[in-house]
């Protein structure tokens, strides 16, 4: 007498999958939706059917599309970050180097404008939900935090330490510098520069960075 079951008996239904599964499948299939389309593109029903999946399933993971769109739009951030710090990791040079430092930040920004242009959907989709994302209070993470806010505040954070700004300033000064280059990306992606030709775009971007570097090195040409 035979006393474990079959096959049929252990493996799960025929075309069920983990969980799990389906959930990042969904995700994936709302980012690259973004990716070609922008948020308005983020439809539960096309999601699902780029994973193969039954249309009611995606109710199993989200709510409704506002939840996906949220997950999208996380992911849309994540993937931000990702080239922000891949863009820091290219510069050399100790922590608290005052020229390390600047390039630092120099890098977040020039890969913050490159993304926006590569990808306008995802870039759009980043901010679809501003709610989102924590414009006020540093993240409490026990590592460092890589979204894109974060990594500006590490790198004006090593130019305080670096002694470029005064630690009396740096209270907030994200913000401006988010905002120049913020506003840089939008005219230029989707904005009214967006036609403008490309060595007046990189024109533009050099005059953004060298502007917002020249602002925050004044305290260290008082110094000196």
């Amino acid at each position: 007498m035979t006393t474990g079951r079959s096959a049929a008996e252990t493996s799960p239904p025929k075309g069920r999958r983990p969980r799990g599964v389906v959930r990042e499948g969904l995700i994936a299939a709302g980012v690259e939706l973004a990716r070609s389309g922008g948020p308005d593109a983020v439809v539960l029903r096309e999601a699902t059917r780029i994973v193969g999946v039954a249309p009611n399933a995606a109710y199993r993971h989200f709510a409704d599309r506002d939840e996906l769109l949220a997950a999208v739009c996380t992911a849309a951030m994540s993937e931000l970050g990702d080239r922000m710090a891949a863009g820091v990791g290219r510069v050399r040079g100790r922590r608290g180097d005052p020229m390390a430092a600047a390039q630092r930040l120099r890098a977040i920004g020039t890969a913050y404008l490159q993304f926006a242009r590569d990808e306008p959907g995802l870039f759009a989709t980043a901010y679809a939900l501003p709610q989102q994302h924590a414009y006020v209070t540093p993240g409490g993470g026990a590592g460092p935090d890589r979204t894109p806010l974060g990594q500006l505040r590490s790198a004006l954070d090593e130019l305080v330490d670096a002694g470029v700004i005064d630690v009396r300033r740096r209270a907030g000064i994200e913000y401006p510098v988010w905002g120049a280059v913020h506003g840089m990306a939008v005219l230029t992606g989707q904005g009214p520069l967006r036609d403008v030709p490309e060595t007046e775009m990189h024109n533009l971007d050099e005059l953004t960075l060298t502007f917002i570097g020249d602002s925050l090195m004044a305290d260290r040409s008082h110094q000196e």
